[in-house]
C-alpha cells in the first residue's frame, strides 16, 4: 500500500466532550492488482485520528473507491493500520 497523496483538518469539537484533538484525512492510497483490496476505481481512506496526552489512535476509518464514492466492506490488517496512524502523525495539520 502507498500512499499516494492527503487532505487533512483538524475538527471542532462544539461541545468540549471529546479529550485531546481529532482530525479528519482523506488519503488517496494505491495497492497492487494482487491485493485483494484493488480496485479499478482507485482507493481511498476516510479516516479519523484521535491525539490527547496517552498518544494517538485511529478512532474510525473507512475504505471507499475513489470514482464511486462507494465504501467498501473491507478492514485493513493491523500493520496497514499501523502505517496509517505513522503517516497521519507526520503530517498533522497546523
Amino acid at each position: 500500500m502507498e500512499i499516494k497523496y492527503h487532505t487533512a483538518e483538524k475538527l471542532n469539537d462544539p461541545t468540549g466532550i471529546l479529550v485531546g484533538d481529532r482530525y479528519e484525512y482523506i488519503l488517496n492510497i494505491e495497492v497492487d492488482e494482487e491485493d485483494e483490496l484493488y480496485s479499478e476505481h482507485g482507493l481511498g481512506v476516510k479516516l479519523i485520528l484521535a491525539v490527547d496526552e496517552n498518544g494517538s489512535r485511529i478512532a474510525q476509518y473507512q475504505l471507499y473507491e475513489q470514482v464511486t464514492n462507494k465504501f467498501l466492506d473491507f478492514g485493513l490488517e493491523e500493520d496497514e493500520e499501523e502505517m496509517l496512524k505513522e503517516y497521519c502523525m507526520e503530517h498533522l495539520p497546523e
